[in-house]
């Protein structure tokens, strides 16, 4: 839709493009208008109250990375139900190709049917859409560590072997907030050695950044490092 473009390049900051074209380094720099988040959202919320969001929804694939990641956020705002959401995800989602936006989809109203939720993103982790694996860790990571953690979702993320990096960043994102969150389930996969170097070793640093681990548990996950 050519007036969601032309406002989108009206809001552009172009200190702040030439930034985040650092932080998206896959895609082409040339696609990056440079609207900043706070402002995506706003201008989100605009456009589902004025009814234009499924309108924008069937104008995908989109060119300019704002626009896939404004078309993302609405998602979480137009849905009126978790089993609507996941439908609008699930379409979009093989137009994703980087991590901000596909990061910027998991929507609170899923909360609403987390058994839902997992029926539906379990079988996403077997895709070979990188974006559409990523954003079922980045779900499980959001909405599943809580009440509904089960702890073979554990033994199901260290089952994926991929080359991905965007694939891999996320679940060792994943894995430590499991350390912060399950701790007492998680550690042994970290003891056995179970996961592969980069995750393991990547996970447990960003644990280790985190304010929630206590500091006895910060330097005995810094013993399990592997070399």
């Amino acid at each position: 839709m050519q007036e969601i473009t032309d406002r989108l390049f009206e809001m552009q900051d172009l200190k702040y493009k030439e930034f985040h074209q650092r932080l998206i380094p896959n895609i082409d720099p040339d696609t990056v208008i440079g609207v900043r988040m706070p402002a995506l959202r706003i201008y989100a919320k605009e456009l589902v109250k004025e009814g234009k969001a499924h309108e924008f929804f069937r104008d995908a694939p989109h060119y300019y990375y704002d626009e896939k990641t404004l078309h993302g956020i609405m998602i979480g705002l137009a849905a009126k139900t978790p089993s609507e959401a996941l439908k609008l995800i699930d379409e979009f989602l093989p137009y994703v190709d980087n991590w901000a936006t596909c990061d910027s989809m998991p929507p609170k109203i899923l909360k609403k049917d987390l058994r839902l939720l997992r029926r539906t993103i379990m079988p996403w982790l077997d895709s070979n859409q990188t974006y559409r694996v990523r954003f079922a860790v980045v779900a499980m990571l959001q909405f599943l560590l809580e009440d509904e953690f089960e702890a073979t979702d554990l033994e199901r993320l260290a089952d994926i072997k991929s080359e991905e990096y965007y694939i891999n960043m996320a679940i060792a994102w994943y894995y430590s907030f499991a350390l912060i969150k399950q701790y007492d389930e998680t550690i042994g996969l970290f003891e056995g050695k179970t996961l592969g170097k980069w995750i393991h070793n990547k996970s447990i640093q960003k644990a280790v950044e985190s304010y929630r681990i206590t500091k006895d548990k910060k330097d005995y996950l810094r013993t399990l490092r592997i070399k």
